[in-house]
């Protein structure tokens, strides 16, 4: 017998979003917030534009925490219309290295275009040259208990 939880018990259903403006990107932004993700998770795919992360996002919008403790789930975030991928504080050839993702964010450009930031811990980043903004969080598991029984903390 699994010690997961499911999406049933917490009446609760997958993430399943999508941005195409900032306000839109600042939601996605804080259900992302505090993911986790080995640096041999990220994809880019340049024929196809797209840049995809396989990341373990905290639940923040998990209502039942104090009836099951704190959740994560495996998460897909995609990045459509993307042109170009540089990254800072990042050795993507070391498997062990585990990233955490703080935040999504969008610098605007010209004619839609801009760069998609996305802000890791411990200085970290990922700036995506993108010609549109179009990015999409998606759960592909159910959710199950966070590994250390604890809620992301971000002390000052």
């Amino acid at each position: 017998m699994s010690d997961d939880a499911t999406f049933e018990e917490g009446r609760e259903t997958p993430l399943d979003l999508g941005a195409f403006d900032p306000d839109d990107l600042a939601v996605i932004s804080a259900l992302a917030q505090d993911s986790v993700f080995p640096a041999t998770e990220m994809r880019w795919e340049p024929r196809r534009h797209r840049f995809a992360l396989l990341i373990n996002r905290f639940r923040w919008e998990d209502s039942g925490r104090e009836r099951h403790g704190p959740e994560r789930a495996q998460a897909v975030l995609v990045a459509e219309n993307v042109l170009g991928v540089a990254s800072q504080g990042i050795d993507r050839r070391d498997a062990d290295t585990v990233l955490s993702l703080l935040s999504v964010t969008f610098e605007p450009g010209e004619e839609g275009a801009g760069h998609l930031i996305l802000t890791l811990a411990g200085d970290g980043a990922i700036r995506l040259a993108i010609e549109a903004l179009e990015v999409r969080l998606k759960d592909v598991t159910r959710p199950y208990r966070a590994p250390s029984g604890k809620v992301p903390r971000h002390d000052a």
